[in-house]
């Protein structure tokens, strides 16, 4: 990159019906970020609000896909909102390696406040999966994976929104010692209604915890990826 400040575009879904609540909420993640990089531009834009992304998108940004896989918005709809604009792209957020061991820390702080450590217990992976393609299904199973070893006391399952098993389905294999976790980056329609809908219907009366997008040290994660993509990728 050239001595100027760095830019960069944190960019997310959003929420189509409903777009200034996500459109705010990234903006206060932005701000956190803005914090950590004060040398850096830090700005941000969901795909929902008309035109946002567009305004905020110059040359040279380095863009963050605030997204759990590089599924049809990261691989198709992304690069036909960006055009021919030089960019850098870096990890999509559910991509990060650093991810996995972000969420065992914070399961490990929330099982320590149950009262459950050294104790085994059900965790729930929420995840939206896609009826458009196996991606957004892989980065779960891939994540949930790598998370295992982290977690030695959870037995982790997957439910998804769109795709087989269902989040219900999951669900009815929990027992009493049972944690869910959105795999979102972003609290929506999702995470607030349908996947508490979903363990109703389970029979689980439990509420799941805050989306992963909202885990303490999120912003500290998206910054180190920033400065990573800056340092290592050329603009294209």
């Amino acid at each position: 990159m050239s001595n100027a400040r760095p830019i960069a575009l944190i960019t997310a879904h959003g929420q189509p019906s409903a777009p200034k609540s996500p459109e705010a909420a990234l903006a206060r993640l932005a701000a956190q970020v803005q914090d950590l990089l004060p040398d850096w531009q830090i700005r941000s834009a969901t795909l929902s609000t008309p035109g946002r992304f567009e305004a905020e998108l110059t040359p040279g940004t380095v863009i963050y896909p605030f997204f759990m896989a590089r599924g049809w918005f990261v691989g198709k709809v992304l690069p036909r909102r960006i055009g021919d604009i030089p960019h850098q792209m870096a990890c999509p957020f559910g991509l990060d390696p650093a991810l996995p061991a972000l969420v065992a820390s914070a399961l490990d702080h929330e099982i320590a406040q149950r009262g459950w450590t050294g104790q085994t217990y059900d965790l729930l992976l929420a995840a939206h999966g896609s009826a458009r393609g196996p991606k957004a299904a892989e980065a779960a199973e891939a994540f949930a994976k790598v998370l295992r070893p982290l977690l030695p006391c959870a037995r982790i399952t997957l439910g998804f929104v769109e795709q087989d098993p269902t989040i219900e389905t999951a669900a009815k294999i929990l027992r009493d010692r049972a944690l869910c976790l959105p795999f979102f980056a972003q609290a929506g329609d999702h995470s607030r209604t349908d996947v508490p809908q979903s363990l109703i219907a389970a029979g689980i009366h439990d509420t799941p915890l805050n989306v992963t997008g909202a885990l303490p040290g999120t912003a500290a994660l998206i910054a180190r990826a920033l400065q990573a993509c800056a340092g290592a990728a050329e603009i294209r």
